[in-house]
């Protein structure tokens, strides 16, 4: 391991994870792991590039140093951002498979267990076909999920870095609120959520903006097209701003319209459950737990709005083309995973269909303490209603940055 200064850990930070990566490799009786998903070269190496639809793979053995393969034009990534050591890069016109496979020899893993992450989207099906085909004496074994144990909570650092992503969130929404103005269109909205954020500091993000107004707003994961925001509008807004590829995010929504009795509820719904959530949230409690309190208090009203999806998902590490962890751990009923300190969510207490013409949302990031919860965010959890000027909605006490 190359000891460096300009990661964005320190080299103890990685040092750590390849130690409890390796310790769960003797759990599962591995010699070696073979990992390719790019959120986990990122957290175990500092890896990254945008070129992760090519084969690319750290193989970390129980003992001996770890390599990479990688197309030879992201060696230099490899060289520039990581403090790994040895890569055997292939060409453009080379095999990678057959590199990984003969690396797997030369380092004497070919008649080892071997492990490898089945289910990653960029180690595709005919890939895998291949390298089973190609590993005749050692033993693959499905290992996905044994990178993602040590990702599920996030370190003191690694929060430290999520509080700088939330800040680009925060300034891109507060551009967006702005911005959202009648005769703006969905494309003006955008622009200056995207500047805000990167003038904040902050990264390209795995997902952009989401943008919707008016009946737009009823389109599962629609984002802007060009329509112009017209009097009487809801204009829905969910930003996820990146730093270091480490992803907050958070819904907000501004009403071209005077504050309606509908959308009150749904403001007062949405904020309560949020605000009773953070009252329970702890390590301790289970992700069903948390999920009956979001949607019990959403499911309770008579506006028609209605909680579709999840109540929220494990959020940090991501790369297109998606900014959240579900696929580690979701706030969804039947789960019983216990919370524990470290962990982070984005809940979305959302309602969708609200009198069956529109979607609005408020939500936020947060993180599980010691002793409770804490939001990543400062911005007030109500709805901004431009035809008065100002934000309605009774006030219901703190609702910004807390520790409950």
């Amino acid at each position: 391991m190359r000891m460096r200064d300009d990661m964005t850990f320190p080299p103890e930070e990685y040092q750590q994870r390849l130690e409890d990566l390796r310790t769960r490799m003797q759990q599962r009786l591995l010699d070696a792991v073979v990992i390719t998903d790019p959120e986990n070269l990122m957290y175990l190496t500092d890896y990254q590039t945008t070129g992760y639809s090519f084969f690319q793979a750290l193989v970390v053995p129980l003992e001996a140093e770890p390599f990479m393969i990688t197309r030879q034009m992201e060696e230099s990534n490899v060289i520039e951002r990581t403090w790994v050591e040895v890569t055997r890069p292939y060409p453009d016109t080379g095999d990678a498979i057959q590199q990984l496979v003969t690396s797997l020899r030369e380092f004497g893993l070919d008649t080892k267990r071997v492990g490898y992450e089945r289910n990653s989207y960029f180690f595709p099906a005919y890939q895998q076909d291949r390298i089973h085909t190609s590993f005749q004496f050692g033993t693959l074994m499905d290992c996905f999920g044994i990178v993602e144990q040590g990702r599920m909570r996030k370190s003191p650092a690694e929060i430290e870095v999520m509080r700088k992503a939330a800040h680009a969130t925060e300034q891109g929404m507060k551009a967006g609120i702005a911005a959202a103005e009648v005769g703006a269109t969905e494309n003006d909205v955008a622009g200056e959520i995207a500047r805000g954020m990167f003038t904040a500091g902050g990264e390209y993000p795995a997902v952009m903006p989401y943008v919707t107004s008016g009946p737009r707003t009823m389109i599962g994961h629609a984002t802007w097209e060009g329509r112009e925001i017209q009097a009487g509008d809801a204009v829905f807004l969910e930003v996820g701003g990146c730093y270091r590829r480490y992803h907050t995010a958070m819904m907000r929504t501004v009403l071209m319209h005077d504050m309606t009795p509908a959308m009150e509820q749904s403001q007062q719904r949405m904020r309560q459950a949020l605000r009773d959530l953070k009252s329970v949230m702890r390590p301790g409690v289970t992700v069903s737990d948390v999920d009956s309190i979001v949607r019990t208090i959403i499911s309770d009203n008579n506006v028609g709005g209605q909680l579709v999806t999840r109540a929220g998902y494990s959020i940090g590490i991501a790369f297109p083309p998606s900014w959240d962890e579900g696929y580690i751990l979701s706030l969804k009923s039947g789960d019983f995973t216990v919370l524990e300190e470290g962990m982070t969510f984005h809940v979305i207490p959302w309602m969708w269909g609200v009198e069956g013409t529109r979607t609005v949302g408020i939500s936020d990031t947060i993180r599980v303490t010691d002793t409770g919860c804490e939001s990543f965010f400062d911005l007030d959890e109500k709805f901004t209603v431009k035809a008065s000027g100002e934000a309605a909605g009774e006030d219901e006490g703190p609702v910004g940055l807390s520790a409950v």
